[in-house]
């Protein structure tokens, strides 16, 4: 690579095998101007140390996590550039930033877990109130072992709203990239909505069987590259095709529409008070619950909202909530496909809840 060299580094902790790659151009300096930090290092954040199941402990890995941040990465110039393997989204780091570069130096005086702690904190802080290691890992592994097909190889055919309404009566899965108002606007009956905008492959991921083939809804073909691009990476490749046109197609060709009542935080408030037989859904990880809550909810956590709908009465309305919106979407639509009827979702979620200064319980 001419003056360009590259020095590997072992950096155990997300996995064993974890490695970061100094990258050098000798005709600039001697010093390293970059490093790959793969999944050992995040902006804002680092690896979790706990996605190996039962291959090795968390505390052992979180152990290796922080001897390989403090005496490898954490000894480089502030100056170098710092180029993860994830960002925003990935299930690989509690809150991974949306930014793709930053350099030590802002890292080290921003990132959380690099702050001034013992060996020992680090290993608790990094090993308590991690989300659920996504279903998906295990299978990712293998398909990464074996080697994936190539995107190129995946065709994605349009298909007309017939057909569409054909194979989803045949198990289909309808996907619906669309945001949660849209969604809730109009869709086609039956669709699990997961929008782009959030922890979109991370979630289909986890919801969707692996081998069940699926038909995308977006508003663009753009979207659909990017929704294909983005499932593929989670090892979720079964995608059939999407519908050409969209739900306007789908409209035009005269089928039927489902919709979901989208409703702000004082109507919920408004509701709790004057209907006894509304069913409130939160739908948020443990820890989110315990650190504050409606009353009279029921809690759920998303990933496991399937197996326990028999917590939930069919004829009763729901109102489902999570933190802003979008995980409640997903599980309104999950409830459709399980035959609920009246089903609301929690516009803003928890976050306007708290903002409208509501009552919360913990």
């Amino acid at each position: 690579m001419g003056k360009v060299v590259l020095r590997f580094l072992e950096t155990p902790g997300h996995t064993p095998e974890s490695i970061c790659i100094l990258v050098f151009d000798r005709e600039e300096s001697e010093d390293p101007r970059a490093v790959l930090t793969g999944d050992t290092l995040f902006i804002g954040d680092v690896g979790r140390p706990d996605l190996l199941g039962s291959r090795m402990s968390p505390d052992v890995l979180a152990g290796m996590l922080h001897d390989s941040l403090h005496q490898k990465l954490l000894t480089l110039p502030d100056h170098v550039k710092v180029y993860p393997a994830h960002g925003a989204g990935s299930m690989c780091g509690r809150n991974i930033s949306s930014e793709r570069s930053s350099t030590i130096g802002q890292e080290r005086r921003h990132n959380y877990a690099l702050g001034e702690m013992s060996r020992e904190d680090f290993i608790s802080m990094m090993t308590v109130d991690l989300p659920e290691a996504p279903s998906y890992f295990s299978r990712d592994a293998e398909i990464n072992r074996d080697g994936p097909p190539l995107l190129a190889q995946l065709p994605v055919p349009a298909l007309p709203a017939e057909e569409v309404r054909q194979r989803a009566r045949q198990g289909h899965i309808v996907l619906d990239t669309r945001p949660a108002a849209q969604y809730g606007t109009g869709h086609v009956p039956g669709a699990l909505n997961i929008a782009l905008g959030g922890q979109f492959a991370s979630w289909a991921g986890t919801m969707i069987p692996p081998d069940a083939p699926i038909i995308l809804v977006a508003e663009e073909e753009e979207r659909v590259r990017e929704a294909t691009t983005r499932l593929a990476r989670v090892g979720v490749e079964n995608v059939a095709g999407y519908l050409a046109g969209g739900v306007l197609a789908w409209n035009s060709a005269g089928l039927p529409l489902a919709t979901v009542e989208q409703i702000s935080v004082e109507e919920l408030a408004a509701r709790i008070k004057e209907d006894r037989t509304l069913q409130v859904l939160d739908v948020r990880r443990p820890p989110e619950w315990n650190g504050g809550h409606i009353r009279e909810a029921i809690h759920i956590p998303l990933n496991r909202l399937s197996q326990n709908l028999d917590r939930l009465e069919r004829q009763r309305p729901v109102a489902v909530i999570c933190a802003g919106g979008y995980r409640s979407s997903i599980a309104t639509s999950i409830l459709e496909r399980q035959t609920f009827t009246r089903i609301t979702n929690v516009v803003g979620g928890m976050t306007a809840w708290l903002n409208a200064r509501l009552e919360v319980v913990v």
